[in-house]
């Protein structure tokens, strides 16, 4: 019977959900680094495959080197959803490939602490990844509002994936200083399906796609003088020209619409309403689907589409969130009692 290594049908996976991403029907532009992850995870599958299933040994030298791309690889596709780099592209990808150089040296310097180091570079890596999320969801500048709350915690699962790559590198290196790699094959298996979950993540995050806001009982606590203009440039913009309806909407184009620094936008609307930009967006329009539930007969779907929601599973949580019930549970309450007896 042909034996498949499980490491190839990861890379097989891999490369279906690439051309899955690489064709996808979205206008925005793509993000670069997180494409080339699941190239280059798919390419250490297949090296694992080798390895680990057929006994080359030989590509255990390239293994490390591949390794340590993965780790700048996530945390360029997290810039592309945070901020926009005052850097040259050359200059990022010199700088992003220094972990990749500092493991050559070590193989030919000191090979016995290549685990240790990788295990560093991912750490690394992902303690950078959270310090770029500290602010939590609005730190997602460049990222739709629909998606900015599912997309934080999904940066935080990878930074949490990196983590647990380390510890695998940390448990092989002392398995194979203890057991001489008795239990290395089981060990590296393990830590290329959390890779494949990470990418998956990764590849979710980067790909584009309570209450109604006038209901909410929230009185904004608008003690700063700086507050109260930014929230009431924020309003305008909200009640008269509905810019919430867009769905490529994100924290920096507010930002620019409003002529406001995003960072003074967020802290704003955080100190008057206790939530983040996000949420406050989605308020808005959550607030007009309910009229538009109430006072139409428009199919849910276009009423998503109206307000500025692209998938319905956002619009029906956050539906939820603000009013603690389905759109069409809200629409069978609102209903005006002639509809009822129609």
């Amino acid at each position: 019977m042909l034996f498949i290594p499980l490491p190839f049908v990861v890379a097989i996976l891999l490369l279906i959900l690439f051309v899955t991403v690489a064709r996808r029907d979205d206008d925005a532009q793509p993000n670069v680094p997180f494409l080339a992850l699941i190239l280059v995870a798919a390419f250490q599958s297949t090296l694992l495959g080798l390895r680990w299933g057929y006994g080359v040994d030989g590509v255990g030298r390239i293994l490390p080197v591949v390794a340590a791309t993965v780790p700048p690889l996530v945390y360029g596709g997290v810039c592309g959803l945070v901020r926009k780099s005052d850097l040259s592209t050359l200059l990022r990808v010199g700088l992003h490939l220094l972990p990749a150089a500092g493991v050559v040296l070590l193989i030919a310097l000191w090979g016995d602490a290549i685990d240790i180091g990788i295990a560093l570079i991912f750490v690394g890596y992902a303690m950078a990844i959270l310090l770029l999320m500290r602010s939590g969801a609005d730190a997602l500048r460049l990222t739709p509002f629909e998606n900015a709350g599912s997309t934080y915690r999904a940066i935080l699962f990878a930074a949490s994936a990196l983590l647990l790559s380390a510890a695998m590198d940390i448990f092989v290196f002392f398995d194979f200083a203890w057991t001489r790699g008795a239990h290395t094959p089981l060990l590296v298996t393990i830590a290329n399906l959390a890779v494949l979950a990470l990418l998956s993540i990764a590849v979710a995050t980067a790909s584009r796609r309570g209450r109604p806001a006038q209901t909410l009982g929230i009185t904004p606590r608008l003690e700063i003088a700086e507050d109260r203009e930014t929230i009431a440039a924020v309003q305008v913009l909200m009640e008269t020209k509905r810019v919430y309806r867009d769905v490529d909407l994100n924290l920096d184009r507010l930002a620019r619409k409003t002529g406001i620094p995003a960072r003074r936008i967020s802290a704003a609307i955080n100190r008057a309403t206790g939530k983040n930009v996000s949420q406050y967006v989605n308020d808005h329009r959550i607030a007009e689907a309910c009229g538009l539930l109430t006072d139409t007969d428009k199919p849910v779907t276009e009423i998503m589409f109206d307000v500025g929601f692209l998938a319905k599973s956002n619009f029906n949580r956050e539906f939820r969130r603000v009013t603690e019930m389905t759109p069409l549970e809200w629409r069978r309450k609102k209903a005006p009692s002639e509809s009822l007896t129609a």
